[in-house]
């Protein structure tokens, strides 16, 4: 059995409501993620504390008087900074979540965050609201109004029409190859030199070109797909020891070392809110 840790505390749930939507309640003092990606559009406020967000190669520091919003796919990594402790709760939509919001509030799609941090008091208020109001479970009309209220407020503020520039077609071609590869090859030994090699870069090439696609190095993109795939079999109702080797784990505490400093929450944790049943 792992031991608990002390320090860093968090619960994760599906809000029994909207489908898609996951939300988190954490309470760190020594909590530091390592760099990745959420599929989800994650949108997180905080009650005391706070932490150093790095994302766009931007270093920000995350407090109680902003609103934290990451785009889907968007690289970040965070840690406490001078910060003794960091309590947040989060919300994480992935597409059913994000196509419900998006009716409910009348658009065609979510608009792009140019930015991570909005200074907006009212709306940290208003994502309290209604993190609470899904915590508590009691009313689901309320709980419907302050989730479309919320985003609406959040889309019509500091939502976009703006997109980040699209790579260029070769780049993109790229890698999509260095993803098929990768995808191929989880559960072996993925070397650097066999990766840049089949790409036509140097190593450094190579990881330069990560960088600058996915926010992520090659390695960190590598654990990245394998913590997706752990994440799916663990949903699925799959043991955690065989998840980590399906996922291409060393072991099962190789894959909850790497889970809990990507999603602060252990693989235990998280398939027990996955199948809450």
């Amino acid at each position: 059995m792992a031991r608990a840790d002390r320090n860093n505390s968090a619960r994760l749930w599906l809000d029994a409501n909207t489908p898609g939507l996951s939300l988190m309640l954490a309470d760190f003092k020594t909590q530091e993620y390592a760099p990745h990606h959420h599929d989800a559009m994650v949108i997180a406020v905080t009650e005391a504390g706070g932490s150093m967000i790095k994302s766009r190669g931007t270093v920000e520091k995350a407090s109680a008087s902003a609103l934290l919003a990451l785009n889907p796919a968007e690289a970040q990594s965070s840690w406490m900074g001078a910060s003794q402790r960091w309590c947040y709760r989060s919300f994480y939509l992935e597409q059913p979540a994000i196509d419900a919001v998006t009716d409910g509030v009348g658009i065609g799609g979510v608009p792009y965050f140019t930015t991570n941090l909005f200074p907006d008091r009212d709306l940290v208020r208003g994502f309290l609201s209604l993190h609470r109001a899904i915590q508590a479970g009691e009313d689901a009309l309320r709980e419907r109004e302050l989730l479309i209220g919320t985003f609406g407020n959040l889309i019509s503020r500091h939502g976009s029409n703006r997109r980040p520039v699209e790579p260029a077609p070769w780049d993109r071609t790229r890698l999509n190859l260095a993803v098929d590869l990768i995808q191929a090859s989880l559960g072996g030994n993925l070397l650097l030199e066999d990766l840049s090699a089949a790409l036509g870069f140097t190593q450094y090439q190579l990881i330069r070109f990560f960088k600058r696609m996915t926010g992520l190095t090659p390695h960190a993109y590598v654990t990245q797909l394998r913590l997706d795939a752990a994440r799916r079999h663990l949903a699925a109702g799959l043991p955690i020891r065989e998840a980590a080797l399906a996922a291409g784990f060393y072991d099962q505490s190789a894959l909850t070392r790497y889970f809990k400093r990507t999603y602060g929450v252990t693989p235990s944790e998280f398939a027990h809110a996955a199948r809450p049943d």
